[in-house]
C-alpha cells in the first residue's frame, strides 16, 4: 500500500488494565496520575518524541476528573509546559473522538505528532456523574417527545423488545465475550496492549478484572434482570476504571523520527439516534462510513465494537450487515467480560483491533460504539504491513 505525507498514522497503543469501580485495584488511583502513567511510558517506549498536543477523551469530565483533565495529565506525563492538551467528550466515545480529532489536526497539517488518551475512574465520578440539573424539556412528557436521561438500561430494554432480542441470545453472546476473554488471555495476547502499573497501595496491576473463566451460559440464565426484563449484571458491561494511550503522527513525521507505523486511520463517522434507543447508534454510524470509503462490510477483517449490552449489539451488528456469530467480531472478547471505562474504551477497542490485525496478519478493521444520549460513532482503520 501506498503511505502519503499526510497520512494519520498510529505508531503505538498501550493500555492500563480495566479494574472495577469503587472496589477495584485502581479505586483510589486518581485518574490524572492513571492516565499520566500510561502516556509516560509509551512515550518513553517511543523515544520521547516531540509531541504537538495531547488529547485527551474522558466520559464525565467534571469533579473529580475536571480541571481539564487532559492539561494536568500532559504536565503529570512530563511533556514540556509548552505543550497544550484539551479534554473532550463524547460519553462512551470520547477517546475515539480524541482520535479523530487527531486524524483531522495532522490531515490538515495542523500537528504532525499528537498524544490521544482515554480515562476515566468511576469510582471517582459514579456517584455525582449527573450534576446537571436534567433540562424539563428534554423530559419524556415534555413537548419534544424526547426521553434523553432514560437510565442506560432502560434504553436497551427497549431495544431488546423493539428488535426481538431474546434473553437467551443475549446469555450466549455474553458468555461467548467471556470464553474469548479468558482465551486471549491464556494465549498471552493482552500483554501486547497493557502496561504493568502500581497502584495507590504499592501494588502492581497487570490484569483486567473483568473476565471470569468460572462462566457459564447456566449461571448466566440464573442472574435476575436489573429492571425486570432481559437486561442483567451478566449480560452487560460493569462499571470500571482504567486508562489508554495512542501516538499518532503524519506518516512523514514517523518516518523522520524512524517510528514504525503501524497504522493509518482511513476515517470515521457520527451519527444520531432517539436517545430512548441509543444503543442502536452503531447501525447509522456504519452504515455512513463504509459507503463513503468504498468499501463493504464483507471487506472489514475484524470488528471491535463496544458491548455496552448484549440487547443493544446483537441488533447493531445485524443492522450493518453481520451476524453477532460472526468469528470477525470481537475476537478476543469484549466489555461484558473485559470492561467499559467511558473514556478509556474508544482507545482500547482501536488498541484490541491494532494487536488483533497484527497477530491475525489482517489488513482492514472497524471500530464502532454506541453513545448515551443516542449517538454512535464508527472508525475504520487499515494495518500497514512491515
Amino acid at each position: 500500500m501506498t503511505i502519503r505525507v499526510r497520512d494519520a498514522v498510529i505508531v503505538a497503543a498501550s493500555r492500563s488494565a480495566v479494574t472495577r469501580a469503587t472496589k477495584g485495584a485502581f479505586a483510589s488511583t486518581r485518574p490524572d496520575d492513571l492516565a499520566a502513567a500510561v502516556c509516560a511510558q509509551l512515550l518513553s517506549d517511543c523515544g520521547n518524541p516531540q509531541v504537538d498536543e495531547v488529547i485527551v477523551g474522558c466520559g464525565y469530565p467534571w469533579g473529580e476528573q475536571g480541571y481539564n483533565v487532559a492539561r494536568a495529565i500532559t504536565l503529570l506525563a512530563g511533556l514540556p509546559v509548552s505543550t497544550a492538551g484539551a479534554t473532550v467528550t463524547r460519553l462512551c466515545a470520547s477517546s475515539l473522538q480524541a482520535l479523530r480529532m487527531a486524524h483531522h489536526a495532522i490531515v490538515m497539517g495542523e500537528c504532525e505528532s499528537v498524544l490521544v488518551a482515554g480515562v476515566e475512574s468511576f469510582s471517582r465520578v459514579g456517584r455525582d456523574r449527573h450534576l446537571a440539573e436534567p433540562n424539563p424539556r428534554l423530559a419524556a412528557d415534555a413537548d419534544l417527545g424526547i426521553d434523553y436521561y432514560l437510565p442506560m438500561v432502560e434504553t436497551a430494554e427497549r431495544v431488546a423488545r423493539d428488535y426481538g432480542v431474546s434473553r437467551e441470545e443475549m446469555d450466549r453472546f455474553a458468555q461467548r465475550s467471556q470464553e474469548r476473554a479468558v482465551s486471549a488471555y491464556q494465549s498471552g495476547f493482552f500483554g501486547r496492549e497493557i502496561v504493568p502499573l502500581t497502584n495507590a497501595e504499592g501494588i502492581v496491576i497487570d490484569r483486567d478484572e473483568g473476565p471470569r473463566a468460572n462462566s457459564t451460559l447456566e449461571r448466566l440464565s440464573q442472574l435476575e434482570p436489573v429492571v425486570g426484563g432481559r437486561v442483567t449484571a451478566g449480560n452487560a458491561c460493569p462499571l470500571n476504571d482504567g486508562a489508554v494511550a495512542l501516538l499518532v503522527m503524519s506518516a512523514s513525521a514517523a518516518a523522520a523520527h524512524g517510528a514504525r507505523a503501524r497504522a493509518r486511520i482511513l476515517g470515521s463517522s457520527v451519527a444520531g439516534v432517539g436517545p430512548e434507543l441509543m444503543g442502536i447508534g452503531p447501525i447509522p454510524a456504519v452504515n455512513r462510513l463504509l459507503p463513503r470509503l468504498g468499501i463493504a462490510i464483507a471487506d472489514v477483517d475484524l470488528v471491535e465494537i463496544n458491548e455496552a449490552f448484549a440487547a443493544q449489539v446483537i441488533p447493531s451488528v445485524r443492522g450493518f450487515g453481520m451476524d453477532s456469530d460472526d468469528p470477525r467480531l470481537n475476537p478476543r472478547g469484549g466489555a461484558i467480560a473485559i470492561g467499559h471505562p467511558f473514556g478509556m474504551t474508544g482507545g482500547r477497542l482501536v488498541t484490541t483491533l491494532i494487536n488483533g490485525l497484527e497477530q491475525d496478519d489482517k489488513t482492514v478493521g472497524l471500530v464502532t460504539l454506541c453513545v448515551g444520549g443516542g449517538q454512535g460513532q464508527a472508525m475504520l482503520i487499515e494495518r500497514i504491513h512491515s
